[in-house]
Order: C-alpha cells, then structure tokens, then sequence
C-alpha cells in the first residue's frame, strides 16, 4: 500500500519516521566527515607547507618549489637523526616485541596470580606521559651511572633500553587482542595427535599470531621512530634522533624545511602501513 493511497491525515504519520532517519544518516554522515577532516587537517597543512617558496609561510604562496626538499637532504644532522632513529627503533622493536609477546601469552594462557595488576604494569607507559617518563628514566641513569661506574644516558644501549619501554606496552596490547580471538581447536588437535608443546607452538600458534606480532612490531617500530618526548633528555652529543635534531633545527630557523621532513616521515610510514596491512590485514587487529 502506497502513501498516496492513504487518507491525508495517515500520510505524514508515515512519512515523518522515514524522514527521520534520513536526516539522522545525513547528520551521521556529517559528523563522520567533520571528525576525518578534523584528523587529517593537520597532515594536509604539513604536506602542502612543505611546497610552499616563501621562508615565512603565509597564504596565498607566491610560488610552489622543491628547494626546503634539497635543503632537508643537505642537513646532516637530520641525516645522522635519521639514522640513529632507525637504528634504535630496529633494535627496540628487536628486543621488544619478542619480550611483550612472551608477556601477552603468559598473561592469557597461563594461571599467574594477578594478572590484571601486571598486565597494567605493563601497559601503563602508555598511559604516562612520555616527557614523565623521559624524566624518570633521565634521574634513574644518572642513579645508575653512579653505582655502575658506567656511561648510560647518551648512548646507544641506554636509548634502546627506553624506547624499549615503548615497545612492549604496544606488543602485549596487540598480541594480547589477536589472542582473544584465537581458535585453539587447531592447537589442541594438534596436541591429541602427539605433537610436542613446542612443536605446536611453532607450528600451530605461532603462525596464526602473525598478524598481531607484525601489527605489534609495526607500531613499536613507529613509535620509536617518531618518539620525541622520551628520548629529548636521554640524547647527548654526536647521538641524536632524527624529531630532536628537528626540534633543534626550529631553534633558529622557521622556514618550511620541517614541513618537508615531516612530510618524508609521512610517506615514509604510511608505505609501511600499506605494505603490512596487504600481508597481514591491520583492520583485523587493531
């Protein structure tokens, strides 16, 4: 029956629910919209800066150049920066992973008393502000470097043992979630059938938690990479990560070559999120 077909008085009764959800996908539509153009705003303004000809940006641009590009690939400390932050985050992302993986398996498969206290001692960097932390740690290597009789803050072993402190919170978060949703009929058939622990882990577990150790090791590794906050009162002299060799660069200059770093490190992450997301699909993960 068409709302034609009704009296006068019938049709707006019916009418009016269907208008109401129109109006509530469009006001819906609307907000989902606003809150992307809200995240990638910023993202947009950084890449589009970085093109900009003038040194002190304002808008409209006089003209589009790539010379902040040459600039940015002429500077050697964010040369030496990026290196070291590669390294440190390979090296992080190295040792943590397989520790906060070990962390998450104990914490859901085994019977260990307080669980939910230690697996928020393990998360909790992640709720700590970095520059809290930062601090911490700073205070602790100078303690540190008292007893032991040792160089520890502005090197290289003490960079990795914080931003590993990174890493595992990010690893327990993700393998802990790909476990959840693990279907351990295969382990445990694969167990009737006389297979060894370690066998069915390495065989049988362990594949099935690809895709959340890769996610894991994906975020550890840009979390390192991209870290500031810790790292800014843990560097010294000849070892500085790359966002620290920014943040000095800012110190005396203000032209768009940041915007292009920026932008780099932009292509730069999302290539790796793309390559990951096609061999281990993240939307499933995280």
């Amino acid at each position: 029956m068409s709302v034609a077909s009704l009296s006068p008085a019938a049709a707006p009764a019916l009418a009016g629910p269907g208008l109401s959800v129109r109006l509530g996908r469009i006001a819906f539509l609307a907000l989902v919209v606003l809150a992307y153009a809200i995240i990638f705003a910023p993202i947009v303004m950084v890449v589009v800066t970085s093109f900009f000809d003038q040194e002190i940006v304002s808008f409209p641009p006089d003209a589009l150049t790539l010379r902040w590009y040459v600039n940015a690939w002429a500077q050697r400390d964010f040369a030496r920066g990026f290196v070291t932050s590669l390294q440190i985050a390979l090296a992080a992302t190295a040792i943590g992973v397989p520790l906060g993986t070990a962390a998450a398996l104990a914490l859901v498969r085994a019977r260990i008393p307080g669980r939910g206290l230690i697996n928020t001692f393990l998360l909790a960097p992640l709720a700590v502000p970095a520059i809290v932390a930062g601090s911490a740690l700073y205070m602790f290597y100078l303690r540190a470097e008292d007893w032991l009789d040792m160089d520890i803050k502005a090197t290289f072993g003490g960079l990795v043992a914080a931003n590993v402190l990174i890493t595992i919170p990010w690893t327990v978060r993700l393998v802990t979630a790909s476990l959840a949703g693990l279907d351990r009929a295969a382990e445990e058939a694969a167990a009737n059938l006389g297979a060894r622990p370690l066998t069915v882990f390495r065989r049988i577990t362990l594949p099935m938690l690809r895709p959340g150790i890769v996610a894991a090791a994906l975020f550890s590794f840009v979390a390192s990479f991209e870290n500031l906050e810790l790292n800014l009162l843990l560097v010294g002299p000849g070892r500085t990560t790359l966002p620290v060799a920014m943040l000095s660069y800012l110190e005396f200059r203000m032209d768009p070559t940041l915007a292009a770093v920026a932008t780099a490190q932009i292509v730069m992450v999302s290539i790796l999120m793309l390559v990951t997301d096609r061999f281990v699909k993240l939307s499933r993960i995280v």
